[in-house]
């Protein structure tokens, strides 16, 4: 009888721990919105954004490094409660899962190596074209819609697509534009950025279907950051070369909405 008492109350606890807890999920392969830094812990724009909710609910964070392609049916399924992780709120998506409202708004942009003929978007459709892509991203949908000649090739890390633009085996690489800056910013004199956006998109937080009161609380946090100057924040501290880019270029930048 003990050993059964035991067991329950140990049930019991471990219930009560995971129902006070908000488990996000997070790809931590995308600096600077996520990312493992040098000692070994998630950081990053969104993981900050992903703290101050948990604050707002009075919650413990624990945050889950879930491979991209993954995090929706983490969330569906109930083991993580938010997902966090630069993801692109799309039709396609909304059917499955909820989003919270934006709070980036960024665009397709495209990587191609120094000696690329490619110029422009354009560039882009001649034929016998090869396009490298990230699994499960909107580059590769919108390539497999847009660029019905080209080779694609799907890759399931960032590192194996821009190494592909870096040794010259592809034409282009199709991501979001903070990635192609970065990417860029490591290659200098192997790549070059075309920043200006194929098609623009807004990123928010993804909630499982029908959770209208976590929602709610999200969307009242992400309004508080605008708001009190927290996303400007954010920016000075992990995005100052992202901005100042994008600033060269006549770009607005991902934190201005409107």
């Amino acid at each position: 009888m003990l050993r059964y008492l035991a067991l329950s109350l140990l049930l019991t606890l471990c219930a009560c721990t995971r129902s006070n807890k908000l488990i996000i999920g997070t790809d931590a392969t995308y600096p600077p919105f996520e990312f493992v830094d040098a000692k070994g812990q998630i950081s990053g724009v969104d993981i900050e954004v992903g703290r101050e909710i948990g604050k707002a609910l009075g919650r413990e964070v624990e945050f889950r490094n879930i491979n991209f392609d993954g995090l929706i049916t983490a969330l569906r399924t109930g083991s993580i409660d938010l997902v966090l992780s630069s993801m692109t709120a799309t039709p396609e998506r909304r059917q499955s899962i909820d989003f919270s409202e934006p709070y980036v708004k960024t665009g397709l942009a495209v990587l191609v190596s120094a000696s690329s003929a490619v110029q422009s978007a354009a560039d882009l459709k001649a034929p016998g074209r090869k396009i490298v892509v990230r699994l499960g991203t909107t580059g590769e949908t919108w390539a497999r819609e847009n660029l019905k000649d080209a080779k694609i090739i799907a890759l399931d890390a960032d590192v194996s697509c821009v190494m592909e633009v870096v040794n010259s085996s592809v034409d282009a690489w199709i991501y979001d534009q903070l990635s192609i800056i970065n990417h860029h910013a490591k290659h200098p004199e192997k790549t070059r950025p075309l920043l200006s956006p194929l098609r623009e998109e807004v990123w928010a937080v993804g909630l499982k279907k029908g959770n209208e009161e976590l929602k709610t609380k999200v969307n009242e946090v992400l309004s508080r950051m605008r708001s009190d100057g927290s996303f400007t924040q954010l920016a000075e501290r992990f995005m100052a070369k992202e901005k100042a880019m994008m600033n060269a270029q006549g770009l607005p930048f991902v934190f201005e909405l409107k």
